[in-house]
């Protein structure tokens, strides 16, 4: 069984910083893809940013410049960094990994989200 954790979420004022973290726990052969996807009320699930193979970066053009993706393949973990926060950012984040090989074989799996808000 895979499970995804998010950390760091929270209340900040626009013009600050957080830094969110996803640990994939379970017995993990490989993780293809992990990213970033938020959901404000009202709107749907969006993709924030991705990565793949720890080294190809993906970015929704509204967060480009601003965050910034990275990965530890070793501790199966996953981080995002985000500047210069605006309130449009405010929204429930969600962890996701992508072609998931365990002993079971391969799935998608999705955390159970962290609450950013950024207050005007």
């Amino acid at each position: 069984q895979v499970q995804l954790v998010e950390s760091g979420g929270g209340l900040v004022q626009a013009g600050g910083s957080l830094r969110l973290s996803c640990a994939a726990s379970g017995i993990i052969f490989s993780i293809n893809a992990m990213g970033w996807y938020r959901q404000a009320p009202g709107k749907q699930r969006e993709l924030v940013a991705q990565i793949t193979g720890g080294i190809t970066t993906n970015y929704a053009d509204s967060v480009k410049g601003r965050f910034t993706i990275s990965r530890d393949n070793a501790r199966n973990a996953m981080y995002l960094q985000m500047n210069s926060l605006k309130p449009e950012d405010t929204a429930v984040y969600y962890c996701n990994a992508e072609r998931v090989h365990t002993s079971r074989g391969w799935g998608n799996y999705w955390g159970q989200g962290t609450q950013v808000t950024v207050s005007s």
